[in-house]
């Protein structure tokens, strides 16, 4: 069983940058790919951006330009750097460990970390 501890959120003006970590424990990391999903209050919840087990990487339309996913697989990390955030960004962002390689499936959630953006 793999645990998934989100860290890196809090409280920016809009314009401002945020590095997000998850960090893995538990069961091989490297095998997995990653998702970063967000939850607006009121909203379902939605896929921001993912990386394969290859490295491959997808983007939300709404965050396309703004954010980039890492993983180092040593570290057993994955990153999100947003930058130029927008009050819009404002939500609860998990971390997910995709069930295969790749993204779409999410096995195991963490607990989350709040990101607000004041305009």
């Amino acid at each position: 069983q793999v645990q998934l501890v989100e860290s890196g959120g809090g409280l920016v003006q809009a314009g401002a940058s945020l590095r997000l970590s998850c960090v893995a424990s538990g069961r091989t990391f490297r095998g997995y790919g990653m998702g970063w999903y967000r939850q607006a209050p009121g909203k379902q919840r939605e896929l921001v951006a993912a990386i394969s087990s290859g490295g491959r990487s997808y983007y939300a339309d709404s965050v396309k330009g703004r954010v980039t996913i890492s993983r180092d697989n040593a570290k057993k990390t994955v990153y999100l750097q947003m930058n130029t955030l927008k009050p819009e960004d404002t939500a609860v962002y998990y971390c997910a460990q995709d069930q295969a390689g790749t993204w779409g499936n999410p096995g195991t959630w963490g607990q989350g970390t709040q990101v607000t953006v004041s305009s």
